[in-house]
């Protein structure tokens, strides 16, 4: 049984994640847990200044996350009627990132899938700035759907690595549950710099390709900058699905620095899986 987490704002780039996650667990046995969170403007400023108005002012808020979740729960359980999947809907007073968190914990989580942006995303922003906090923040695998997205199966999966942090198979698993659920190809990609690789890249690589079997397929690209290697990948091999595995001090640790992303151009119109390292 699979535990999916489902944040939403009820804006279209959430809905079209879930539509995601519905699709790409399709086949499996999954709990979905959709998750509302609000803080009232007012709430806050009557909570500041102690006035006794603000008493039962959350409960308005809860009721109208609470209708709106149980109408997004009816509408997808009469629109896909899947025996496998189960729908709990979870409407907190409470940020999303920290609501995020604690719902991983408690209710322990496989996978969190959201939208890339929410209802004030800015188009020339890669990423949401909650998207980003909970990529960081969670300790679990978190997929990505970037807005418009018309859900395509995860056949041909692109990771790009450099070989430098040690493979552990629990931090694939979940990788290796969609790989072998939709038959895929894990592209795995390293761009090469002119020198060879050293005896603990090595060593690495061959731990990766052990994890991930004959779902892998090895790349050397040219020397490159891994932003224009990544494009370019994309384009050629028409990628479903793109992977990396978050750790301090490497590429993807840079890409949310919003005006790093703005500069190099990086083009994500694929579902994008960030893996935990530990």
């Amino acid at each position: 049984m699979y535990r999916i987490l489902l944040p939403t704002d009820f804006s279209q780039n959430s809905i079209e994640a879930i539509r995601y996650a519905l699709n790409i667990y399709k086949k499996i046995k999954t709990t979905f847990y959709i998750l509302h969170t609000y803080i009232p403007p007012i709430y806050q400023t009557e909570y500041i200044i102690g006035s006794p108005g603000q008493i039962g002012l959350g409960d308005i808020f809860q009721e109208n996350s609470m209708t709106q979740l149980e109408k997004l729960k009816d509408l997808l359980e009469h629109k896909y009627q899947n025996p496998n999947h189960t729908f709990i809907v979870h409407s907190a007073f409470n940020t999303l990132v920290s609501e995020v968190l604690e719902t991983v914990t408690t209710e322990n989580i496989d996978v969190i899938i959201m939208g890339t942006k929410g209802v004030t995303g800015a188009n020339d922003i890669l990423f949401g700035t909650h998207t980003v906090h909970v990529i960081k923040k969670a300790n679990c695998p978190v997929i990505a759907v970037p807005p418009n997205f018309e859900y395509e199966a995860p056949l041909e999966i692109l990771f790009p690595t450099d070989y430098e942090i040690e493979y552990k198979k629990d931090n694939m698993k979940s990788l290796l549950a969609i790989a072998t659920q939709h038959k895929s190809r894990i592209n795995v990609m390293h761009v090469r710099t002119g020198y060879d690789l050293t005896e603990i890249q090595e060593k690495h690589k061959i731990e990766l390709e052990k994890i991930l079997g004959t779902y892998a397929l090895l790349h050397e690209v040219p020397d490159n900058s891994i932003i224009e290697a990544i494009n370019e990948f994309q384009v050629k091999y028409k990628i479903n699905l793109l992977v990396m595995i978050k750790n301090k001090h490497t590429f993807l640790e840079r890409l949310f620095i919003e005006p790093i992303i703005k500069k190099i151009g990086l083009h994500i119109n694929v579902p994008f899986m960030v893996l935990p390292q530990n």
